[in-house]
């Protein structure tokens, strides 16, 4: 796939998608899709900091091409009355960067990226992406990996997305 072919240049992150990302082998698939994956010191922390020795931590840890990138301390100020630090510092991170896209999947902070105008996607939406653009033949087995590792997803949406990229019927 080609720069041209991407959708958007630059994808701010979660925790949870990287983390999820990561412990699937999926997490190589942001830079082909993305020209630049940004993330909060929050984020970093929380993954391979408090997280280190567990799943994805190291995986992270070794993605030269994340680029930690620190947040206006103000709007994050604000944006953690409604949720956690990680969360906010990444809606802050993604308002200041014209044209991002936010990866997030928890349902709180989803709302709260919607309510202030940003691009979302999550988890499943980052495997449906790479589906359509030819970097994998099927998602489904990613998506059974990510329950395996007791990663919570909509069944209606699990059906949806495999529905949508052919993988059922």
């Amino acid at each position: 796939m080609t720069e041209s072919a991407m959708t958007e240049q630059v994808v701010v992150a979660d925790s949870s998608p990287l983390i999820a990302l990561a412990v699937t082998g999926a997490i190589d698939l942001l830079p082909q899709l993305y020209r630049d994956v940004l993330l909060p010191p929050a984020v970093w922390d929380e993954v391979t900091i408090a997280g280190q020795g567990l799943p994805g931590a190291e995986v992270v840890r070794g993605a030269g091409w994340l680029k930690v990138t620190k947040p206006d301390p103000a709007v994050v100020a604000a944006l953690t009355i409604l949720v956690g630090q990680g969360e906010a510092e990444a809606i802050a991170l993604a308002q200041s960067v014209v044209g991002s896209v936010l990866l997030l999947d928890d349902a709180q902070a989803r709302r709260v990226a919607e309510r202030v105008g940003l691009r979302r996607i999550g988890t499943l939406g980052i495997l449906r992406k790479a589906k359509i653009a030819g970097l994998l033949d099927r998602i489904e087995p990613l998506i059974d990996q990510l329950a395996h590792h007791g990663i919570y997803m909509s069944r209606n949406l699990i059906d949806a997305i495999l529905r949508d990229v052919g993988e059922r019927i």
